[in-house]
């Protein structure tokens, strides 16, 4: 019995260690899969140590002025919405850094990096327009102090978001509820933790923009699940999924 467990263990010990080269074998091709992923995540993670290593006193002015408020909005638009992606709120140990990788990879295997970058767009700056622009108008007819239209508001949640949604879109029905059940209620805890209504709503909006971009995404996605029913969607869904021939 000794001899025939000592001739078990170095079979089973080549064995994981052919797991692990396969999976290191993989990994850079995986990588190089998802090239608008892998360079965000990077840009992420150098903010999120400058923000945790930085000078406190230059960090803070940076995110200040890389905020998505209406006074920074209606400066320089353009320049603000962009440099406020550079950020994900809490740093090096953010929950949304460590979602990112994952949510917005997957979306750029089934659809491709500059459709996935899109995606991401369309969540950030809708969401921010669609809660910035009321709070603008509200400031204007008296019903919001001048202070409204400065506040700390930056990151990267508004276009994560709308990926998850967006990539909810393209699994089979079981993953799909559940993804987009799992996002709400992460939100619904996130407002329980730091109760913000103009984040709330934004949020809320870039989930259903993610939502709305079902048409689009199942278009152009390279794949599709096998278990897809075309019952389960609404019939302006349905010819996408059997014409697309992807996901």
């Amino acid at each position: 019995m000794t001899a025939s467990v000592s001739g078990t263990v170095p079979s089973a010990g080549r064995g994981h260690v052919r797991r692990i080269a396969a999976v290191g074998r993989s990994l850079p091709r995986a990588l190089l899969a998802v090239p608008f992923t892998l360079g965000y995540t990077l840009v992420l993670i150098g903010t999120g140590l400058y923000a945790r290593l930085g000078d406190p006193g230059t960090v803070r002015d940076l995110l200040a002025g890389s905020s998505t408020d209406v006074s920074h909005l209606s400066q320089r638009p353009v320049l603000t919405l962009l440099v406020s992606a550079l950020w994900a709120v809490g740093g090096i140990a953010s929950p949304y850094l460590a979602a990112f990788p994952l949510v917005l990879g997957a979306l750029e295997r089934r659809l491709g990096g500059v459709r996935t970058a899109g995606v991401f767009l369309l969540g950030h700056v809708l969401a921010t327009l669609l809660t910035e622009i009321p709070v603008a108008v509200s400031v204007a007819a008296g019903h919001l102090p001048d202070s409204s239209l400065r506040r700390l508001d930056y990151g990267v949640s508004y276009g994560l978001i709308a990926c998850a949604a967006a990539l909810a879109g393209l699994l089979s029905p079981r993953r799909r509820w559940a993804l987009l059940g799992g996002v709400g209620l992460a939100l619904a805890a996130g407002l329980l933790v730091d109760f913000d209504p103009l984040t709330g709503w934004g949020h809320a909006f870039a989930l259903l923009l993610g939502v709305l971009s079902w048409p689009y995404v199942r278009r152009n996605a390279r794949w599709r699940p096998r278990s897809w029913r075309n019952d389960d969607a609404s019939p302006g869904f349905a010819h996408s999924e059997r014409a697309s021939g992807n996901t």
